[in-house]
């Protein structure tokens, strides 16, 4: 059984050794599930606890880099689960107080309503221009950005909206350009905090780049013998990025 410790956000890992951490008496899992075959339990330390002894608080998308991918898949998994934990706790049908009541659901005693942990979906975008080597990907910069790379367009999915219908409509708002071709490329739960991105291409049809909405403050359309510095991984959005990169004509 592999612990999986959170302390105010950020996952806890060893110093030096991967020997398992080890836990007062009083602190409990919270959530326990499997990830390709290995048992993990997470646990979220109060904000107030000491860090134990021979770990270390790192940033879970910085953690990527240090973990094994199954290690790193289960923690984001661990990531999300804790966070519906804390946030869930009143029931939003009648207000009375939620209590676990299953593995991964919560539910309210007064008017028997049962919640489970849920998500948002995300479209996100590369959007090319032009033909051979002239061909150009729109990469971004958004004003939530903490570090100073490029992007893609993404914007969550409107209630009643298709996901293809999602993605033209926030190239439009934030870019200005109108767009066709739009092909699925795949997807990625991202946990910060709770995001399942659904990563696309799609061709600029007409338009010149103009910030319409204030949500991205600098960016355009750039060969790949030209490209800012770009979003890191695990990004569903450098995936897309590097796939478009690998594609470079002769």
């Amino acid at each position: 059984m592999k612990k999986i410790i959170f302390h105010q956000g950020n996952i806890l890992l060893p110093l030096a050794s991967p020997a398992a951490p080890s836990l007062s008496s009083a602190e409990e899992e919270i959530f326990r599930f499997t990830i390709a075959g290995s048992e993990y339990t997470a646990f979220d330390l109060p904000p107030a606890a000491p860090i134990p002894s021979g770990l270390t608080p790192v940033g879970l998308r910085e953690s990527w880099s240090l973990l094994p991918e199954a290690d790193y898949t289960a923690a984001t998994k661990a990531a999300e689960l804790l966070h519906w934990n804390r946030e869930m706790r009143y029931c939003p049908r009648c207000g009375a107080p939620l209590r676990r009541s299953g593995e991964i659901s919560k539910k309210c005693d007064k008017c028997n309503a049962e919640y489970f942990p849920q998500i948002a979906p995300c479209v996100i975008v590369l959007v090319t221009r032009g033909e051979g080597p002239d061909e150009e990907a729109l990469l971004v910069h958004a004003a939530n950005f903490r570090r100073p790379f490029f992007g893609l367009v993404a914007g969550f999915v409107e209630t009643g909206e298709s996901l293809e219908a999602a993605v033209a409509r926030e190239v439009k708002e934030e870019t200005g350009l109108e767009i066709e071709d739009i092909t699925y490329f795949g997807s990625q739960s991202w946990p910060f905090p709770r995001q399942m991105m659904i990563a696309f291409t799609a061709r600029w049809r007409s338009g010149e780049v103009r910030f319409a909405d204030g949500e991205l403050t600098a960016g355009g359309f750039f060969r790949r013998d030209s490209v800012p510095p770009l979003a890191t991984p695990p990004s569903i959005a450098r995936r897309l990025i590097d796939a478009w990169l690998r594609l470079r004509p002769e």
